[in-house]
């Protein structure tokens, strides 16, 4: 199992949560397709369910609030050692902190924020709660990335706010990069002018591509497309019950952890 104990590095994905109208639900979705337990925590409004796997944090769900505007989505949260300094990085770089840093607790403190091009993402500065205790495994995160109709903007954004450097890994037809914390490649950015509304999207690692999305039919989710081979594992792309987005792909287990 890859388990991380410490602090994230700044820039890295570290955390991803869901804000949806039945957390009931959505947990017994998500609990059926990757085996997570739970820990019901209070915290307004109305509590937080952080997802475990193994015993260790993987996930989160949250009520969302009666008309939260926006779409149901999973969140992606980077990581940063001082929130405030971030948050006023991303307006100098051209964002929107649309909730301003927030102490959670004692587990952290968090802001929310939307790119210049659209991204909606969240900071996490770690406390008692690093984020993920396990990634790159069965039923957790294994990859994170942005879509925007701007790559270039969106580059020059989260390289200043951040310190990110990208790797380009275009071609013709093909508008990617991945970006890199400390000479590790942590996530992508992929340019695409006519597709879906900017938005961070997320990768969970399954075992078993096919035999996911067959639970997924049997726990009342939709299958997008897929699964497909990628030179990176076979994929698929699914919609939750209540119409949050995200990808599942077949991986082997990381022998060893995260760098």
């Amino acid at each position: 199992m890859s388990v991380w104990t410490s602090r994230y590095p700044t820039g890295v994905p570290c955390w991803v949560d869901l804000a949806v109208p039945d957390v009931a639900a959505a947990l017994a979705f998500y609990r059926g397709l990757f085996g997570w337990d739970d820990e019901i925590e209070p915290a307004p409004p109305g509590g937080y369910t952080t997802c475990t796997l193994g015993g260790r944090p993987v996930a989160g769900l949250l009520d969302r609030r009666p008309g939260q505007p926006g779409p149901i989505a999973w969140t992606t949260h980077l990581a940063a050692d001082d929130v405030d300094a971030v948050a006023r990085g991303i307006v100098a770089a051209g964002g929107e902190v649309s909730v301003p840093p927030t102490d959670v607790r004692t587990l952290g403190r968090t802001a929310v924020a939307v790119d210049p091009t659209g991204g909606v993402f969240a900071v996490w500065q770690a406390r008692e709660h690093i984020g993920a205790g396990v990634v790159d495994e069965p039923g957790a995160v294994v990859w994170n990335e942005l879509y925007t109709p701007d790559s270039g903007r969106a580059k020059r954004f989260y390289a200043d706010v951040f310190g990110v450097t990208f790797q380009d890994m275009s071609d013709a037809d093909f508008d990617y990069a991945t970006f890199h914390v400390d000479g590790v490649p942590r996530g992508g950015l992929a340019g695409v002018r006519n597709g879906p509304p900017p938005h961070w999207a997320v990768y969970f690692a399954v075992r078993d591509a096919d035999e996911s999305v067959t639970r997924v039919d049997d726990l009342g989710g939709t299958v997008l497309r897929g699964p497909e081979e990628s030179p990176y594992g076979r994929v698929a792309a699914i919609r939750d019950p209540q119409g949050a987005l995200f990808n599942v792909i077949a991986v082997a287990s990381n022998p060893n952890g995260p760098q």
